[in-house]
């Protein structure tokens, strides 16, 4: 990589690492896909200006339109809500780990959706590594059921928010390309705002909630910097970069949101997330190994 992709790419993984650390201080007093809603909501009308300005708004009201719709859909309103839900149960570091299973679903996601991209020994091999880091993982939970329930239900919600992120940046590298990283990020955040927000007024009707000086700062945060700026990156550096390569942020990404769940929440570094965690980031990097074909 070059230097200011290189610069692009390692702040993006940075941004997202610490959002996981952010999210769960947001979540103390805001239900999940409120929070979410307004994280978009906030998101888009920062980009809204920007969107005006540089004339993205025409794509998105042209034909590109019901394909940013769709990203919005599957790279935000669904595993953002998948996300926020399941970290009212799991613990930000655990969080980040399950989600870092993601490249392993690109990989196989790519072999059925795009072409030209196959499934190598090394991509199946980080496959079978996934599924033991996980294991690993949730070993402790599975043999007290009391307590457990949620934690697993937790897990399971992570790692499907994983692979709709991962369908969804197939689905860009097929069909978006053309379009301006401007009016992707901005569509699909208002997108993902409006559905979000509808998915709230109808399950969370009555949940309390306090927008407290701890949770605007949370959104404000994620609404900036882990959204807007790091999907406009993520957009940017989509074709410049191999996509294994944006399957590997995770690597980045997770490192510093365990680190940040220990030093800043106190959150536990027990046997399981040292060991699923290193069989977790060990798959993702083999599912990031490109090979070119023969002849």
């Amino acid at each position: 990589m070059r230097g200011r992709t290189l610069l692009v790419y390692v702040g993006v993984a940075a941004v997202w690492g610490s959002t996981w650390a952010v999210n769960r201080v947001g979540l103390d007093d805001l239900p999940p896909l409120r929070f979410a809603a307004v994280r978009m909501t906030i998101a888009a009308l920062l980009l809204l200006p920007f969107a005006l300005r540089g004339g993205a708004w025409r794509l998105l009201v042209g034909e590109a339109g019901p394909r940013v719709a769709l990203i919005g859909v599957f790279q935000v309103a669904l595993p953002y809500g998948l996300m926020f839900v399941a970290q009212q149960w799991v613990p930000s570091g655990l969080a980040a780990v399950l989600f870092a299973t993601f490249p392993i679903w690109i990989a196989l996601l790519a072999r059925g959706l795009l072409p030209g991209e196959r499934l190598t020994p090394a991509k199946l091999a980080s496959a079978a590594l996934g599924i033991g880091g996980v294991a690993v993982l949730q070993l402790p939970h599975l043999g007290a059921l009391e307590g457990s329930g949620p934690l697993l239900a937790g897990s399971a919600l992570m790692i499907a928010a994983s692979v709709v992120a991962a369908l969804a940046n197939v689905l860009v590298r097929r069909h978006m390309l053309a379009v301006p990283p401007l009016a992707t990020t901005a569509g699909q955040s208002a997108v993902g705002a409006v559905t979000l927000g509808a998915a709230s007024l109808l399950l969370e009707s009555g949940l309390p909630g306090t927008f407290t000086p701890r949770a605007l700062g949370a959104l404000l945060y994620l609404a900036a910097f882990g959204t807007a700026l790091t999907y406009m990156g993520l957009y940017w550096l989509i074709p410049r970069i191999p996509l294994a390569a944006i399957g590997a942020i995770p690597l980045l990404d997770t490192s510093v949101a365990v680190f940040l769940g220990a030093a800043l929440l106190d959150e536990p570094l027990g046997w399981h997330l040292a060991g699923g965690g290193a069989l977790v980031l060990l798959a993702a990097a083999l599912a990031g190994i490109e090979r070119k074909p023969p002849g």
